[in-house]
């Protein structure tokens, strides 16, 4: 590939993530109340001690939760999170920046279908969460997966589930967002999504039961 060639290549990698950044940051008002009095909140509930957020975009989590430190490969974002005080880091694909167990629980929010093949991003996972830990993984429904042409991979529950459990997590708890699970709902609302909780099984280990909810 010529240098010209390598040059192109680079500034439409930086411009697509610096597109997708400004994409994350066009957040309704009404969105912003939905995260913070009814998603946010729920999701705490089932996370415990120090957690990291994967793919943690503008850094709203990163905001609400504290203890929770994020990571992206969109150096945009990362910098967005950064000038506002929040503790994120940029990473390589499928490479976290932390030392095994450092944490308690992880977070996976719409991530994940942007993801082809999650094989070696779900083996960092289990390296960086501490034996007992806790992964907590939300994807959209149909709506919402329609709405993102980045999206790579539909997840169903089943299909969800069937990709934890082939990487040794154990499953504690599925839940649906805003309300309960349902089809039209799923059809019809953007911010539907499946939320999955599993824990982090290995011999020995135990899983973490979150005890605030």
């Amino acid at each position: 590939m010529a240098v010209s060639e390598k040059c192109d290549e680079r500034a439409n990698r930086v411009t697509a993530a610096q597109a997708y950044g400004e994409y994350l940051m066009r957040r309704s008002r009404l969105g912003g109340v939905y995260r913070r009095y009814l998603l946010y909140p729920r999701i705490c509930h089932r996370l415990v001690g120090r957690a990291v957020d994967v793919g943690c975009g503008i850094g709203d989590f990163l905001q609400f939760r504290p203890n929770t430190v994020g990571v992206d490969v969109n150096p945009h974002t990362v910098a967005y999170c950064q000038s506002r005080g929040l503790d994120a880091r940029l990473m390589k694909p499928d490479v976290l920046p932390f030392e095994d167990a450092s944490f308690d629980s992880a977070l996976m929010d719409n991530v994940l279908e942007h993801i082809a093949d999650p094989a070696a991003l779900m083996l960092e996972l289990r390296r960086v969460l501490r034996p007992e830990g806790l992964l907590l993984i939300g994807v959209p429904g149909v709506l919402g997966w329609d709405s993102d042409s980045d999206h790579k991979v539909r997840y169903d529950e089943a299909s969800l589930g069937a990709t934890l459990n082939s990487h040794d997590f154990a499953p504690i708890e599925v839940f649906y967002t805003p309300l309960w699970q349902s089809a039209w709902l799923s059809r019809h609302l953007r911010q539907y999504c499946i939320f999955a909780l599993y824990g982090n099984l290995r011999p020995g280990a135990s899983v973490a039961q979150p005890t605030d909810r």
